[in-house]
């Protein structure tokens, strides 16, 4: 229950700042608002937990036969009045941030531009799943709601080049990987084309040090190389099947196969054969 109330508060106060409501725009109806886009609203998700958690610890001490009216109207009103007071405080602050982000990532162009690209890739291999992983693969939704289409682009083809490097080396160089992990190998191709990063994870922990540097590497150069094509993507997931929302789909998909190739030959390179073919 606690998770759908920090859900409903967050809700809100993601409304609030997407509108860009502030206290002097209740006294002031001309003032022209200025929303806080996806950071105010990232922040306004966390907030509304954590609001829920403060909530609890202050009416802790009613009794548990009045738990229902907490969980029913006390939680949920009081929850949303504080996030709505919040948010109407620290709106102004964060749409200046949102808007310098913005107006930075328009400015962006040429070798800036495909910097971007190349980090925000790379991140997605560094850990296929975990925290670095998600904070690229956040920014990138967010800034699809701003519209700068080219940074999902470059962070999903990141995501997926682990996956497929993987089944590439599988194909190959099969006694790069263990007779018993080469089947689960060339399946790493759906994963990879339907943006599944996790599917490298099973080898990336059995040899770290060969498999993750040549993944950043390989993702980087397929993220620099769609932002370089000016590839954009209309979608924040799916992979091979959102081909139709890809703008430069063609180019997309050689930027995507020649960073798989990359990963793959840095592995091929690096890791020993581990087992031999029978003649």
């Amino acid at each position: 229950m606690e998770i759908d109330l920090g859900l409903v508060v967050g809700f809100v106060g993601g409304a609030i700042a997407k509108a860009g409501t502030t206290f002097t725009s209740f006294s002031n109806p001309e003032e022209t608002l200025v929303t806080s886009g996806f950071l105010g609203a990232l922040i306004a998700g966390f907030l509304g937990g954590f609001v829920i958690l403060f909530l609890k610890k202050i009416f802790r001490f009613m009794p548990k036969s009045l738990e229902g009216i907490k969980t029913i109207l006390i939680y949920p009103v009081a929850g949303i009045l504080l996030i709505a007071i919040i948010m109407l405080i620290i709106n102004p602050f964060i749409a200046a941030i949102n808007t310098g982000l913005n107006n930075f990532l328009f400015s962006l162009s040429g070798v800036n531009k495909v910097i971007l690209g190349a980090i925000l890739a790379g991140m997605m291999s560094v850990d296929l799943g975990g925290p670095v992983n998600k904070a690229a693969y956040t920014f990138g939704t967010g800034m699809l709601a701003e519209g700068h289409y080219e940074i999902m682009a470059a962070v999903m083809i990141g995501g997926m080049v682990a996956p497929l490097a993987i089944a590439l080396l599988a194909s190959f160089f099969p006694r790069k990987l263990p007779q018993k992990e080469r089947q689960a190998g060339l399946l790493n191709y759906i994963m990879g084309l339907s943006f599944i990063s996790e599917g490298a994870i099973p080898f990336a922990s059995a040899d770290p040090i060969r498999v993750l540097p040549a993944c950043i590497i390989g993702s980087s150069v397929s993220g620099a190389m769609s932002m370089a094509f000016n590839c954009t993507l209309m979608a924040p997931h799916g992979g091979i099947f959102v081909l139709p929302l890809i703008g430069n789909a063609g180019w997309y998909a050689v930027s995507l196969v020649v960073g798989s190739f990359v990963a793959m030959g840095i592995m091929a390179a690096f890791k020993k054969n581990v087992w031999e073919r029978k003649r």
